[in-house]
């Protein structure tokens, strides 16, 4: 049952996107992409400048940020998985239960969504508007494709792949935008929640025309990389050097040029310039309709990309800081800090409770993040310290590729454990003097006491993210 609505709860525009890196924002040290509207999101509000998904893979990071609880703990561990389980609650059945109305456009890819319409359990969405991917490759079910035909627009026809995408009018970014746009519009319930949950930046790496002109390859950077560096490696990434990421999947940087290389940067930022382009077109949606003072604006993403780094392409057990750190700034100009740059190390699982406080809905006690709300609020304190670490999983979450691969990786702010199951190769980075990780110290004899310290950290986190449900109950 609904309770009545506060006035005192702000709107929540959360805007996701797919498979973007932290570092691909202009006003966050990137000096070869265009981001004028995420640079005036970083000065009207909080840059997280470490914040981590808790796995590299779509469906398990989703199910994470959307629940306040790490992969293993809803048992959403891989893409392509028959079923989200019903007895976990959204954050956003936990708002719509509280006053709030709530609507997606986009991705939601909590469970399997290869040549099925994805099945909801009571997610809180009173507007589902569901676009799983661009292409073409459901029947029914899928909005954008069903509007793109209300438009007289056959994706076989006009879409042009790497070579100019389909025209930026009739871009899944534009669609998904103007559908928050018309959700902002008519919306006649306070508070409310939008999602928007584009699939770019994600592969195939095909901007439309008039932003693939925008950057030229020849003065992208190359992708992070160091002759020699494999010898020291896991097999896996090996593999994927030479076969093609995702278990091959995608292409193989052994056989990419440098140009080749150099033109994936430019389709990736060009294709974030026209997600940047649509944050734009929402900014000025609030400000006309008078909703910007009383909206909390999220911008992230589920997960990173591998973009060449270290001879990789798209993504997989993979846990490079491409891959695992991602970009998140929240914004509410007069009630949270601007141009406010936290460092500290902070992860996507903290979302969900700090959307929970801030609407004064008591956090339940199996959520497992913690709330950002005092670094938003400033009022965390000198010396103040989120966490300890951060923890990201990745249990064989590809399938298909990358076959019983488990992995999980501990990170705390300087040195990266990652731990492939079964395997006798793992990787131990100093990000003090190797921040690029070029140098697996896995095997250097002088870092077995900082690996011994490091794996039973890890295994402690592991440990201490068992479900807590269900609440210890003891007769007196």
């Amino acid at each position: 049952m609904k309770q009545e609505t506060k006035q005192e709860q702000p709107n929540i525009l959360w805007f996701c996107t797919d498979q973007q890196r932290f570092d691909t924002i202009g006003a966050l040290n990137n000096p070869y992409i265009h981001t004028p509207n995420l640079d005036r999101l970083v000065s009207e509000g909080v840059a997280f400048t470490r914040a981590y998904a808790q796995s590299t893979v779509c469906s398990p990071s989703r199910a994470s940020f959307l629940t306040g609880r790490y992969p293993r703990t809803t048992r959403v561990t891989k893409n392509g998985a028959p079923y989200f389980p019903e007895d976990e609650v959204l954050v956003t059945k936990m708002l719509a239960d509280h006053g709030y109305d709530c609507g997606l456009a986009g991705k939601l890819h909590l469970s399997g969504i290869i040549g099925r319409i994805e099945p909801r359990n009571d997610d809180g969405y009173r507007v589902f508007k569901w676009s799983p991917a661009q292409r073409d490759a459901w029947p029914i079910g899928h909005d954008y494709q069903i509007w793109l035909k209300q438009q007289g627009i056959e994706w076989s026809e006009h879409y042009k792949g790497r070579n100019g995408g389909i025209d930026e009018k009739y871009h899944q970014t534009t669609w998904a935008t103007d559908e928050a746009i018309h959700f902002i519009r008519h919306n006649s319930q306070a508070p409310w929640l939008m999602s928007v949950n584009v699939y770019d930046p994600h592969e195939p790496f095909d901007p439309p025309q008039n932003y693939k002109e925008r950057y030229r390859a020849e003065d992208m950077p190359l992708p992070k990389w160091k002759k020699g560096e494999l010898d020291n490696k896991p097999r896996i990434q090996k593999e994927d050097y030479l076969n093609g990421g995702q278990g091959g999947v995608g292409p193989s940087c052994a056989h990419m040029s440098d140009l080749e290389k150099k033109q994936y940067v430019a389709d990736y930022y060009a294709m974030i310039e026209l997600v940047d382009y649509n944050v734009g077109k929402l900014l000025d949606e609030l400000e006309r309709t008078g909703q910007r003072e009383n909206t909390v604006i999220i911008f992230m993403s589920d997960h990173g990309e591998m973009l060449g780094d270290h001879g990789l392409i798209l993504k997989g057990a993979h846990f490079y800081e491409g891959l695992v750190h991602v970009p998140l700034i929240i914004s509410w100009p007069g009630h949270f800090k601007e141009n406010k740059r936290f460092d500290g190390l902070v992860e996507l699982v903290d979302i969900a409770p700090t959307l929970l406080e801030l609407a004064g809905i008591e956090i339940p006690y199996y959520v497992q993040g913690k709330s950002l709300l005092p670094i938003l609020q400033g009022t965390e304190g000198e010396g103040y310290i989120h966490k300890d670490h951060v923890y990201s999983e990745y249990y064989y979450a590809l399938l298909g590729s990358h076959d019983n691969v488990y992995a999980t990786m501990y990170y705390d702010g300087r040195y990266k454990l990652v731990v492939f199951h079964g395997e006798e190769v793992g990787e131990l980075y100093d990000h003090g003097t190797d921040p690029n990780e070029f140098d697996n110290l896995w095997d250097v004899p002088e870092y077995l006491p900082k690996k011994l310290e490091l794996m039973k950290k890890s295994f402690d986190s592991s440990v201490f993210t068992v479900d807590p449900k269900p609440l210890l109950w003891l007769k007196a």
